[in-house]
């Protein structure tokens, strides 16, 4: 029997979310119902608000989420009731062939839930990146249903759904950062910060922060950072050329998504190092870059997909990493809240007052 459950609903560009009834079908052949139970306010929820995503209105918002699944469809192996979950929104087809080269992280036809949720009069909803987890229950595809250590506060554990696992991807999967490397991170918001931790968890001997805000690069400090600049008062290609003997970083990620800050990235870093860009810029954005510098610098230019991460590898590997003290992502969440309180949530994360708020339903 279908379900009929409260979710935040987009009704229409950059229009205040509300609260509406939302119908979740049972699962078919792939599918799983998850009891949600955290869902992060991602920026990318506010992009979808704003029509920046599209514009198949009415969306079901919300994508960062833990829960526990209730219900399975024919066919689903993986996980079953009562798993404990993190909902990841690139679930691997393992046919592909990036899949088949054994490279599933890149994999070319991720998929989504088939049917699709809907409001009481049958309206339906586009969940958010395949999602839609502002929402006490949601219907996806089964492997987007990642089992984790129920023992982690799902608080905790659903912000490896998007931006932190985006950015501790950035730096241990994209940006191969190792140890004794150099590295500098533009950008200090929540994708960047979990680049700065991740960058200290695969044990890089320097971590330059790179904000125009102090409080962000205080945060930036707290989560691993060794040095700081603000770059509305200082260049920051200089500064992170003289904090690394006038060579540059060896691995800079850039975690804003504009051009002149990719430019940034791209001429501090060092000869043959590596550029990682995990911001995510918007369709009318353009680079030009000298193609001679380009040849001559050497080295890496990467942009990172979701942390280039594999779910069933990285989310138990960062959980167990957590509950062992050697992960702090409790650090992450600024404030826990209602599911009435989301379009709030939206106007403080626009003007930088939290790092992540965090529904818990």
């Amino acid at each position: 029997m279908a379900q009929e459950v409260r979710g935040v609903i987009a009704p229409g560009k950059d229009e205040p979310v509300r609260i509406e009834t939302v119908v979740v079908p049972d699962p078919g052949p792939g599918e799983a119902v998850v009891r949600v139970q955290a869902c992060g306010v991602c920026h990318t929820d506010l992009h979808y608000k704003q029509g920046g995503i599209g514009d198949d209105f009415p969306f079901l918002l919300g994508h960062e989420a833990a829960g526990v699944v209730e219900s399975v469809g024919d066919g689903v192996t993986d996980v079953e009731p009562g798993d404990f979950v993190i909902l990841n929104w690139r679930a691997v087809c393992g046919k592909c062939r990036a899949c088949l080269r054994g490279r599933p992280w890149y994999c070319f036809d991720t998929h989504n839930a088939k049917q699709r949720m809907t409001l009481t009069d049958g309206t339906e909803l586009s969940p958010a990146l395949g999602i839609g987890a502002f929402a006490e229950k949601t219907l996806v595809a089964a492997g987007q249903c990642t089992k984790v250590d129920p023992a982690v506060a799902p608080q905790v554990a659903g912000l490896l759904g998007c931006g932190v696992m985006a950015g501790i991807g950035a730096a241990i999967n994209t940006g191969n950062v190792g140890r004794g490397d150099s590295v500098a991170v533009i950008g200090c918001g929540g994708v960047g910060d979990a680049a700065v931790a991740g960058s200290r968890l695969a044990g890089a001997a320097k971590i330059i922060a790179v904000d125009i805000d102090d409080r962000k690069l205080e945060t930036a400090r707290s989560m691993g950072a060794t040095h700081t600049v603000n770059s509305r008062e200082t260049d920051p290609v200089e500064a992170i050329r003289e904090l690394t003997g006038g060579f540059g970083a060896d691995v800079v990620i850039e975690a804003v998504g504009r051009p002149e800050t990719y430019r940034q990235a791209f001429y501090a870093r060092d000869l043959a190092g590596t550029v990682v860009l995990v911001g995510v810029p918007t369709p009318e954005m353009k680079l030009e870059l000298p193609l001679l510098d380009v040849f001559g610098r050497g080295g890496s230019l990467k942009s990172s997909w979701y942390g280039d991460c594999l779910p069933s590898r990285d989310f138990p590997m960062l959980i167990d990493l957590h509950l062992q003290g050697r992960l702090d992502l409790g650090a992450f969440v600024t404030e826990t809240i209602q599911l009435d309180e989301v379009e709030q949530a939206f106007e403080r994360m626009h003007r930088g007052d939290v790092l992540r708020s965090v529904v818990v339903l």
